[in-house]
C-alpha cells in the first residue's frame, strides 16, 4: 500500500464462530459461519461480495466459499503465502483491490480445526519432510537434529536474546500474564475468567528451554472474516468503518520460516522491521500515535521483538518498556486486549485484527480510552504482515 492508498479502504465487517478446542464440524462450515457473520455485521448481503482472499494455508477454497455464500459474480481471488504471517496481508491485497477498482466488496477469510485437526506443533516431522517441495527440503536442513516444531525453532532466537540482552524468563512470563488478565474478562476468549500469575508462568513444565508452556499460545478451532470496501462506499453502510491507514508485508534478505539462523544477528526480526518502516511511511503516523497494539504472540519472546522493531523502545529495552503495567489496561500501551492468541483463540492472527477493529470502533470488551490508530501485527520469523487501523 503506497501513501496515496491511505485512508482510501477501510474494515466495515468482522465475523467469528466460537473458539473451541473440537469444534464438530469442518472448516469450510466454520468458514461460511464467520463470513456470514461479517457480512451481516456489514450490512452487506452475501450476493453483493465479488472478492475473497485468505491464507495458501487455508483449506477452504474461494470457489467453494463462493458457491456456499451465495456469491453471484466473483471477480476478485488471492492467496497470501503461509500461515499467521498472512493474516494482515489479506487486508492489504483487499484493499489494493477495491482502490484499484478490481472489487467492490471484499471478504477476508481463515478458518481451521488447527486443535481437533492437523496440529501445526505437534512436531510429526515424518509429515512436514514429505515429499519434494522447497519447504519440505527446508524442514529437512533442521529436523535430523530435533528441531522439529514452532517451540524448538523460536526458542533457538529466545535463548540468544536473552543471552545479549539479559532478558529473562520472567519477561516473557509478563507478556503471558498481560494476556491472561485481559483473556480473563473476554467472554469470547477460551481463558475467560482464568488468569494466572507470574508464579504461575514460572512453574508450568519447560517445553523448549527457555520456552516454558504458558510461553506458548494455544491450538484453537474456530474461524474469522473481515470485510474490506472503498471508503466511499463505506460512507454508506448502516456500520461503523475503520479506516486503513497502513498495509504491508515484508520479508528479509535470507529469509526462511522462522528459522533464520544464519542472519548476522537472530535477536531481531528484519521482515517486521520491513513492515514497520512501511507501515509508519504510508500512514504518516509514528509510534506516538498508536493508544493500543494487537502483537502477535504465538509466542511471548517475538512480542519484545517487535515491540523494538516497530519503535516503541530500542533494541533490547522491550523488557524495560513492558514493566509495571505498562502493558495491561491503563497501561501506557495495552496489548492484545482481547487476550491474543494466547488467551482468546489462534486464529492465526485474524481474531487479532477484529479486536482491533472493536478498538477503534469503541466497542471492545476491554475498551481502552480515546482509541484513535491501533497497530496490529501477523506472524513473526516468517514472511509476514502489519496493518495500522484508524477510527473514523
Amino acid at each position: 500500500m503506497s501513501a496515496s492508498l491511505s485512508g482510501k479502504a477501510a474494515i466495515v465487517g468482522i465475523g467469528a464462530t466460537e473458539f473451541s478446542k473440537e469444534s464438530g464440524r469442518s472448516e469450510l462450515q466454520l468458514c461460511l459461519e464467520a463470513c456470514k457473520a461479517a457480512l451481516d455485521d456489514a450490512g452487506i448481503a452475501p450476493q453483493d461480495v465479488d472478492g475473497l482472499v485468505s491464507f495458501s494455508m487455508d483449506s477452504s477454497p474461494s470457489i467453494m466459499v463462493s458457491r456456499g455464500l451465495g456469491v453471484k459474480e466473483l471477480r476478485y481471488f488471492s492467496l497470501v503465502d503461509y500461515g499467521g504471517g498472512a493474516a494482515c496481508a489479506t487486508v492489504a491485497h483487499a484493499a489494493a483491490a477495491v482502490t484499484a477498482g478490481l472489487a467492490d466488496v471484499v471478504v477476508c477469510y481463515r478458518a481451521f480445526n488447527e486443535r481437533s485437526g492437523r496440529r501445526f506443533g505437534s512436531g510429526d516431522a515424518a509429515v512436514q519432510m514429505r515429499g519434494e517441495s522447497p519447504m519440505a527440503q527446508h524442514f529437512g536442513y533442521y529436523a535430523p537434529y530435533g528441531l522439529i516444531t514452532p517451540a524448538a525453532w523460536v526458542a533457538m532466537a529466545a535463548r540468544r536474546y536473552m543471552h545479549r540482552y539479559g532478558a529473562t524468563s520472567e519477561d516473557f512470563g509478563r507478556i503471558a500474564v498481560a494476556a491472561r488478565a485481559h483473556a480473563a474478562t473476554n467472554p469470547n476468549a477460551w481463558f475467560y475468567e482464568r488468569p494466572i500469575s507470574l508464579e504461575n508462568h514460572q512453574s508450568s513444565r519447560m517445553i523448549a528451554d527457555p520456552l516454558r508452556l504458558l510461553d506458548c499460545c494455544q491450538e484453537s478451532d474456530g474461524g474469522v472474516a473481515l470485510v474490506v470496501v472503498a471508503t466511499e462506499r463505506a460512507q454508506d453502510l448502516p456500520g461503523k468503518e475503520v479506516l486503513i491507514a497502513g498495509a504491508a508485508q515484508g520479508s528479509a534478505h535470507d529469509q526462511h520460516m522462522m528459522t533464520s539462523y544464519y542472519h548476522e544477528d537472530i535477536t531481531g526480526l528484519p521482515e517486521m522491521g520491513t513492515v514497520a518502516r512501511q507501515v509508519w511511511a504510508q500512514s504518516g503516523l509514528g509510534p506516538q500515535d498508536v493508544q493500543t497494539a494487537i502483537i502477535y504472540d504465538h509466542f511471548t519472546p517475538f512480542v519484545l521483538t517487535q515491540l523494538e522493531e516497530f519503535g516503541f523502545c530500542g533494541r533490547g529495552e522491550a523488557r524495560d518498556f513492558i514493566q509495571d503495567g505498562a502493558i495491561h489496561l491503563g497501561g501506557r500501551l495495552p496489548l492484545n486486549t482481547h487476550g491474543g492468541q494466547l488467551g482468546e483463540a489462534y486464529i492465526h492472527g485474524m481474531n487479532g485484527i477484529a479486536e482491533a477493529v472493536r478498538q477503534a470502533r469503541g466497542t471492545a470488551v476491554n475498551q481502552v480510552p480515546d482509541v484513535r490508530n491501533v497497530l496490529v501485527t501477523a506472524g513473526t520469523g516468517v514472511p509476514t504482515s502489519g496493518l495500522l487501523l484508524s477510527a473514523v
